[in-house]
């Protein structure tokens, strides 16, 4: 099924009426703004973002087993689980990014590559967009190389322990467990 979004949604779409960047820097551009919604009727103050695009890496090592990596995560306070991830940089095709994070958060390196889909990461208020990518037979060849601000530990997670932790609510950020299901359906 396609969504419709011809002329006859017209009567769906909001109109901007003013914006002003609060923050603008090379991490986010975070924005307030004025919207004329359908009925005429005007909303304010209506706060968006933009980020990076980025990449989620469903990876499998050669025995099968998901390559997650662990990590603090500021917005719950939390040690979480998940798929390596990471920011895609200006110009960069999704699937060299996709090596590149996987090579430097985990020194894992795969000949099978391939782009899933490309999602809103959060439709509601921002204008990124996630790429979910998978890499299968992946091979440990490198030594990692991690950013400044990434404390990150590598764990290979069997299919049913990871299914479990997703069922279980502790596989925590949703754009993964999506990621998840897509490669799930693709394989």
């Amino acid at each position: 099924m396609r969504i419709d979004n011809t002329e006859s949604n017209t009567h769906l779409v909001w109109e901007p009426v003013k914006e002003e960047h609060l923050i603008n820097d090379e991490w986010i551009d975070f924005r307030v703004s004025s919207w004329r919604f359908p009925n005429g009727k005007i909303f304010e103050p209506y706060y968006s973002y933009s980020r990076k695009d980025y990449v989620v890496i469903v990876a499998t090592d050669e025995a099968g087993r998901y390559i997650c990596v662990r990590q603090f995560r500021q917005g719950i306070r939390e040690i979480t689980t998940e798929f390596t991830a990471g920011g895609i940089e200006k110009g960069e095709d999704p699937i060299a990014a996709a090596k590149r994070e996987l090579a430097e958060e985990t020194g894992y390196v795969s000949d099978d590559w391939e782009l899933l889909t490309k999602i809103p990461s959060n439709a509601t208020m921002a204008d990124n967009h996630a790429y979910i990518i998978t890499a299968g037979g992946c091979r440990k060849e490198k030594e990692r190389h991690l950013d400044p601000m990434e404390f990150i530990d590598v764990e290979l997670i069997e299919a049913q322990d990871l299914k479990a932790l997703i069922d279980d609510g502790d596989f925590k950020q949703a754009v993964h467990i999506a990621a998840y299901y897509i490669a799930s359906d693709k394989g």
